[in-house]
C-alpha cells in the first residue's frame, strides 16, 4: 500500500497476505478486491510528455472497433477487458445528462477526415481518480474525477482526442512489441552477463529506452489531439488549461503541498512545466489565444450534481474523519494527517513519517480476537504485548511489533458483526507511535442511526455568482472538502490572483 509523505512507503513487510486467509475476504462493502488488469495494450494513465517534435499522423491502419466481429486479436481481447475496468474502477457512473454532453463531445471528434471510419465507445467510470484512457478498437474511458476537474467542453475534448490518437496511431500495439523486445533484451542480459555491472548497465539502458519510447508516444497523442480539438472548432489552448489544472491537483496531493519529481527523473519523463509548455507551442500553430470554442455552459450544465469523492459503499472521508454509512463505522486521524481512501484500504500519512491502514476482514465469530492477532498474518510481533481493550464498547486487542527499521502498533476491533484492523506504523525512532495509535483507535465508533441517515454523498454543484460574492464567500460554501478556498481555485481552473464575476458560473462541492 503506497502512501504519500515525504517520499517514503508504508512498509508491507508487517502483514503477509499470504499467511492472512482470512483477509481475502473481508467486510465487502469496506473493501472491493483488485482486479489485476493484463492491460498491456492500453494508455491508461498518460501524464507524460518528451521534447521530440517530428512530424506524427494517425496509422494508416488503425484498429476499429468493427474488426472486433472479423476475429481481431488485440480488440476482442479489448472487449474482455471491458468487464473487469468496470469492476476495478467502480462500475459505469450513469447520468443521461452527463453522457450526452460526453458523447456530444466525442462526436464531434469524430468527423475528422483522416479517420471517418474509425468508431468509438465511451464509458464514464465511477472513480473519483483523475484518469482517462483507450483500448485498442476504440474503447474510450474517463474517470467522473477527471470530469470534476475540467472546466469547459473544449479541456475534456483536449482529453480524449489525446486518448483518440493513442487508438488511432496503434500505440497500444507498438508499446506491446516494444515491451516484448526489451523482456527479451534483459532476459539475454541477466543470463549471459550474470551479476556483472554491465549487465545492471544493460537493465537500465533498457528501462529508459522503453520510457523514452512511451513519452514519445505521449508527444505523439498530445499533438496530434491538440490538432483534432483545433480542427473541431474548439479552443486548442484548452490542452494547456487541463495540464495546468492537473499539475496543480498533484501538488494538493502532496502532504509537503510539493510535486515527487524522482518518478520523473527516472523515468526520463519531463515535468509538468514542459509538458504545459510544448501544448502551448502546439496551440499556436492553429489559432491566437481566446479564440476557438470552449462550450463551458454546456459542460458545467452536464457535471451539475455529479458525485464527487467517495460513493457510499466505500465511505467518505470528511476532513480528517472516515465514515462509512453502510458499515456504520467512523474513525478520525490526528491533526496533520491525510487520509486517502483507496479500493483496498483507507490509510493516512502525517508528521515524522507515521502512517497508518484501516481495513476490514472477515473472520469467524466464535474465533477471540487473541487468537486472530497471532494466527501469522503480523511479522515481528511480540506476544507479551498483547492487551484486551474496550474501545467505546466495542470488543478489541491491541499488540506491537517490530520489523524492517519500523515499530507497530496493531489493533483489531469487533464491531456490528463485523472485525476491522488499524495498523499504525512509525520509525523505530519514533517516540509518538503510542499516542498516535492510541488517539486513531480511540475515536474508533459506532456510528448513530440519525448519523448515518443524515450522511449524504458529496456533489457537484453549478451555482451563478451574485453581486458581492467573492471566491472566499463562494467557498465557504462548499462542505465536505479540506482547505475550500484551494479547492474552490482548483476545481474552477483559477490561479491564486483571479478573481470571481456577477453573472459567471463556477463549481462547489456540497452534499446537497
Amino acid at each position: 500500500m503506497m502512501v504519500r509523505g515525504k517520499g517514503w512507503n508504508l512498509p508491507t513487510a508487517l502483514v503477509d497476505p499470504m499467511r492472512d486467509r482470512t483477509s481475502q475476504s473481508p467486510a465487502r462493502l469496506l473493501r472491493r478486491g483488485l482486479i489485476a488488469l493484463a492491460l498491456g495494450v492500453s494508455m491508461a494513465g498518460c501524464q507524460v510528455l518528451s521534447g521530440d517534435e517530428s512530424a506524427f499522423k494517425p496509422s494508416a491502419n488503425p484498429v476499429t472497433v468493427d474488426t472486433v466481429t472479423r476475429g481481431d486479436r488485440l480488440t476482442a481481447l479489448a472487449r474482455e477487458q471491458h468487464p473487469r475496468i468496470l469492476a476495478t474502477y467502480g462500475g459505469e457512473y450513469s447520468d443521461p445528462k452527463l453522457e450526452r454532453m460526453v458523447a456530444r463531445v466525442v462526436g464531434s471528434l469524430t468527423l475528422d477526415p483522416e479517420n471517418p471510419n474509425q468508431t468509438y465507445q465511451i464509458t464514464i467510470l465511477n472513480s473519483p481518480n483523475i484518469n482517462a484512457f483507450a483500448l485498442p478498437g476504440g474503447y474510450l474511458y474517463v474517470t467522473r474525477g477527471l470530469l470534476a476537474l475540467a472546466n469547459d467542453s473544449a479541456e475534456l475534448a483536449a482529453v480524449l482526442a489525446h486518448e483518440m490518437a493513442h487508438v488511432t496511431a496503434n500505440h497500444g500495439v507498438q508499446r506491446q512489441q516494444r515491451e516484448a523486445e526489451e523482456v527479451l533484451a534483459t532476459k539475454v542480459a541477466t543470463e549471459v552477463l550474470g551479476g556483472d555491472p554491465a549487465a545492471r548497465v544493460a537493465l537500465v539502458r533498457g528501462k529508459l529506452r522503453l520510457a523514452q519510447f512511451s513519452r514519445n508516444q505521449e508527444l505523439e497523442a498530445d499533438a496530434v489531439g491538440i490538432r483534432s480539438i483545433a480542427r473541431a472548432g474548439y479552443d486548442p489552448f484548452a490542452a494547456a488549461r487541463f495540464l495546468q489544472s492537473m499539475a496543480a491537483y498533484s501538488a494538493s496531493r502532496s502532504v509537503t503541498g510539493q510535486e515527487d519529481q524522482g518518478l520523473d527523473f527516472l523515468a526520463s519523463h519531463p515535468t509538468a512545466p514542459q509538458r504545459i509548455e510544448l501544448a502551448l507551442r502546439h496551440a499556436r500553430q492553429y489559432a491566437p489565444p481566446g479564440t476557438g470554442n470552449r462550450d463551458r455552459d454546456s459542460f458545467l450544465a452536464g457535471i451539475d450534481g455529479m458525485l464527487f469523492g467517495d460513493t457510499p459503499q466505500e465511505g467518505f472521508v470528511r476532513g480528517r474523519t472516515f465514515l462509512h454509512p453502510k458499515l456504520g463505522i467512523s474513525f478520525s486521524v490526528p491533526e496533520g494527517f491525510v487520509i486517502d481512501n483507496s479500493a483496498a484500504a483507507v490509510t493516512a500519512a502525517g508528521p515524522g513519517d507515521i502512517a497508518i491502514r484501516f481495513d476490514g476482514v472477515s473472520i469467524d465469530r466464535r474465533v477471540p480476537l487473541t487468537d486472530y492477532i497471532q494466527s501469522g498474518w503480523v511479522a515481528g510481533l511480540d506476544p507479551s504485548s498483547i492487551r484486551k481493550r474496550s474501545i467505546n464498547g466495542n470488543e478489541a486487542v491491541s499488540a506491537r511489533a517490530r520489523a524492517e527499521g519500523w515499530q507497530f502498533d496493531v489493533t483489531v476491533i469487533r464491531a456490528e458483526g463485523e472485525v476491522y484492523r488499524l495498523l499504525t506504523a512509525a520509525p523505530a525512532a519514533s517516540t509518538r507511535l503510542e499516542s498516535t495509535a492510541s488517539a486513531v483507535s480511540n475515536s474508533f465508533r459506532v456510528l448513530s442511526a440519525a448519523e448515518r441517515q443524515s450522511l449524504n454523498p458529496l456533489r457537484v454543484r453549478i451555482v451563478t455568482v451574485r453581486p458581492g460574492d467573492t471566491v472566499a464567500t463562494l467557498a465557504a460554501r462548499m462542505e465536505g472538502v479540506d482547505r475550500k478556498v484551494d479547492m474552490f481555485r482548483l476545481i474552477n481552473g483559477m490561479s491564486e490572483s483571479a478573481t470571481v464575476s456577477a453573472g459567471g458560473k463556477v463549481k462547489i462541492i456540497t452534499d446537497r
